[in-house]
């Protein structure tokens, strides 16, 4: 496959800024490995971050450069798109179809931030000077994203990123290498050289990456443990740091809301990409007298889904993505199980090879179960029953997350209300989990820091430049 922008390929096991051995890259449709990428050495990032300095000193100069270049990339990756797609799919395991989906979201982003530009503002204070703020660009950006959506997620980082005049050093999960480095390679043939570099390799080279002084903004999508070890490596060269660590996202149905005309859509924005969503439905509250009708509803469309290989073309729900999320999902349905749970659909790992879990919908589980107070992140959804809006309320605020929550009912003013009470940074009426590329998407507690979107994401990366001068005295 193509090469990114990145330390040379290796001709031997001695080459510098490379282990001996490549990085295997597994089919999660297979539990095989399919093809490999190089295992970079941390001390390749010398180097890389230094060109990616100099890249920057011409990149932060001329805003209709960028804007050009990056509608020019949307256009390279449109051209790709049947590639990365499939290579997606090989390598993440989504159906096709959302790989084609996820390369045409990679493209419009590039677009829109294409069109995005800092302005400066005057203020006018009543002092006798001009004051003006400007804007400047902070030097290399680290971005660091996960295996669920590598290609979506790395556009998401690096056009704004790019837009608003920073070079890039981009690291995707050593579980999703192939598909952002063939991304990485469609961009760098517009790019100048140096203003975007692909790394890929196994621990430390992320934390070699973030804590590395030449970087001046970190920008992570994972877990909360790995967000604040991120954090903690940024802090050491005070670099500025946006994280998006996750959620355990509620829906909240209201005894007014119809089952079956919400049915498909809940069920959906719980099962998306194998479950394998931040802002995925991962618990369900329901009115008492209602959760047996929802229960039967969710768990009619689970035993109908059809699982396999996302490069099949009837293919719905593919695998999850590796071995070790496979296992901690099998585990929280043992453990909820073992608990007193019921599974209404699914509940165990399908037979043959690659990392395949029936859509599972869990009834009687205990509150305090980790399948209801973690992120599952997997193909699970417990359905629980309340009694008082209140209580629902209380349960969906009751987790350390905050990223998204939703409310589903026929009166959706009296929706809307009960949805300004949840503690999340989006919520959503009778739908979940859809964005606008121009609003901003940032969590609450434990679910990241910074703000990721539309303006507010070109924003964050820049740093305000303040000009005072004597205003002309009259004559």
């Amino acid at each position: 496959m193509p090469t990114t922008q990145t330390e040379p390929e290796p001709e031997s096991a001695h080459v510098p800024g490379h282990r001996a051995a490549p990085l295997p890259v597994v089919d999660p449709a297979t539990g095989e490995a399919f093809d490999e990428a190089p295992d970079q050495q941390p001390d390749a990032l010398d180097a890389v971050i230094d060109r990616s300095h100099r890249a920057w000193h011409d990149w932060r100069i001329d805003p209709a450069v960028r804007s050009t270049a990056l509608r020019t990339g949307a256009d390279a990756v449109e051209a790709a798109g049947d590639e990365l797609a499939r290579l997606l799919t090989r390598e993440q395991g989504k159906p096709l179809t959302e790989s084609h989906a996820e390369v045409a979201r990679t493209a419009a982003r590039l677009r829109y931030f294409a069109e995005l530009a800092p302005r400066a503002r005057r203020i006018d204070d009543g002092r006798p000077v001009h004051s003006e703020v400007r804007w400047r660009s902070l030097g290399p950006v680290a971005a660091i994203v996960p295996w669920n959506f590598p290609l979506q997620l790395a556009a998401a980082k690096c056009a704004p990123a790019l837009a608003a005049g920073n070079t890039v050093i981009l690291k995707p999960s050593p579980h999703t290498p192939l598909a952002t480095r063939l991304l990485g390679s469609v961009l760098t043939a517009v790019l100048p050289p140096d203003v975007l570099t692909v790394v890929t390799g196994r621990e430390p080279l992320g934390a070699r990456l973030t804590s590395h002084p030449g970087i001046r903004h970190v920008t992570f999508t994972g877990s909360v443990p790995t967000g604040r070890a991120v954090a903690g490596a940024a802090a050491a060269s005070l670099a500025r740091v946006t994280l998006e660590l996750g959620g355990n996202d509620a829906a909240v149905l209201l005894d007014d809301v119809d089952v079956e005309r919400i049915a498909d859509r809940l069920f959906w924005a719980a099962f998306r990409n194998c479950g394998q969503v931040c802002m995925a439905v991962k618990r369900v509250y329901v009115p008492a007298r209602l959760h047996t009708d929802v229960v039967e509803a969710l768990a009619a469309r689970a035993a109908s889904v059809t699982v396999g290989p996302g490069l099949d073309p009837g293919t719905q729900l593919g695998p999850v993505n590796n071995a070790p999320q496979l296992a901690r999902v099998t585990h929280l349905v043992r453990q909820a199980l073992r608990d007193g749970a019921r599974a209404a659909a699914g509940g165990h790992r399908l037979p043959g090879p690659g990392y395949f879990f029936a859509p599972t919908i869990l009834t009687d589980v205990p509150t305090d179960s980790p399948v209801v107070t973690e992120e599952q992140f997997g193909p699970v959804l417990p359905v629980l029953p309340y009694r008082t809006t209140d209580e629902a309320v209380d349960a969906a605020n009751s987790t350390g997350m905050g990223l998204g929550g939703s409310v589903w009912g026929t009166d959706t003013e009296r929706a809307a209300a009960v949805a300004e009470r949840l503690e999340c940074g989006t919520a959503w009426i009778n739908h979940h989990a859809e964005l606008s590329l121009a609003q901003p998407f940032a969590g609450a507690k434990d679910s990241g820091v910074g703000v990721a979107g539309g303006p507010w994401g070109l924003y964050g990366n820049l740093r305000p430049f303040v000009v005072h001068r004597p205003k002309e005295a009259r004559t």
